[in-house]
């Protein structure tokens, strides 16, 4: 039962657990193919950092890039980055390729690619590598308060 699961079943969500063979630096193209889903579908959860070093969690489609600099025009900051993979752990507590939105240690602003709300399941990171998430995006937003950005790249 990871922080993630505590919290979606506090919040009475409605998901799905998938568990998967995890493949070190294998992202959302072997979770993708290991659960037989679109990438398209599978949502990673990056932990970023702009440039006061204030931390933040970007949802982005697996077969999409985050353009950093949109992100920062957006946020009105001068520059965003992906954390540290050790910066990013603390800020989480989950181990990256296990990074999960739900039930972080620190609270961040979330954002997320608004095309996701176009689907109508996502798999989402639950908190471990090798475990994935299937929900509803709707209920992903409403939980994290997340705010919508269109910020991909191809």
């Amino acid at each position: 039962m990871t922080l993630a699961v505590r919290q979606l079943l506090a919040e009475k969500v409605e998901f799905t657990p998938h568990l998967y063979n995890y493949e070190e630096k294998g992202g959302t193209t072997v979770s993708a193919r290991e659960l037989k889903v679109d990438e398209h579908a599978v949502i990673k959860t990056l932990i970023m950092e702009d440039d006061q070093k204030r931390p933040l969690i970007v949802l982005m489609h697996g077969d999409r890039q985050v353009s950093t600099k949109e992100l920062a025009r957006h946020l009105k900051v001068k520059t965003i980055a992906p954390c540290k993979p050790e910066v990013a752990d603390r800020h989480s507590g989950y181990q990256v390729g296990g990074t999960s939105p739900f039930g972080t240690k620190r609270r961040m602003p979330v954002y997320f690619e608004a095309s996701m709300l176009q689907l109508d399941r996502v798999y989402i990171n639950g908190g471990k590598r090798g475990f994935l998430l299937g929900m509803n995006p709707h209920d992903i937003v409403r939980i994290l308060q997340a705010e919508a950005v269109q910020v991909a790249i191809p």
